[in-house]
């Protein structure tokens, strides 16, 4: 078993705790259905090769979502995925008790998925890290190795471009 000596924490249970959340990041930031276990698995042995740099008086989750990060982006790069943005959706199973409300998350989901895909990358991490993840803007600096006032400002016009590019769609859906 593999074991952070700094805090006691298991690779094994780290990989069983949080690879939900890191399959989460990878999809809002632009991972496609299909691919996402293959990057999460590419996220977890990055995960590993680093584990001893990991500071545990830090939150794990902006530390975990900087390597999701680096894999999404090197994702899109790719030339195969650039012309294929987010047109598998989302459609797992909801808990809502009709199918009325599944269908309405789902779509819900998807608007989300291609608005996040319209943002420069930079401004969709922090976007995602603070709006969706709830990470406080020093953590998501800290995360990020940008200044705290990068983020802020990323993230005012991720709000913006976000909002905008949300209303298109909206708009483009109703014609």
């Amino acid at each position: 078993m593999s074991t952070n000596a700094s805090d006691g924490v298991s690779f094994e249970a780290l990989f069983e705790s949080e690879f939900s959340y890191v399959c989460r990041t990878l999809r809002r930031l632009g991972v496609k259905e299909a691919d996402l276990d293959d990057l999460a698995q590419e996220v977890f042995i990055t995960v590993h090769r680093h584990l001893h740099e990991y500071d545990s008086s830090r939150p794990l989750k902006p530390w975990l979502f900087s390597f999701a990060f680096g894999t999404a982006a090197n994702y899109r790069r790719l030339a195969r995925h650039r012309a294929e943005k987010h047109e598998d959706s989302d459609v797992h199973a909801s808990t809502a008790p009709g199918p009325a409300q599944q269908l309405e998350n789902a779509q819900a989901r998807d608007l989300v998925l291609r608005a996040l895909s319209t943002l420069d990358e930079d401004r969709a991490a922090v976007f995602v890290m603070h709006e969706l993840d709830g990470f406080a803007a020093p953590d998501i600096a800290e995360s990020l190795s940008i200044p705290l006032n990068t983020v802020y400002s990323r993230l005012r016009v991720a709000r913006d471009e976000f909002t905008t590019a949300v209303r298109r769609l909206q708009k483009g859906e109703r014609s």
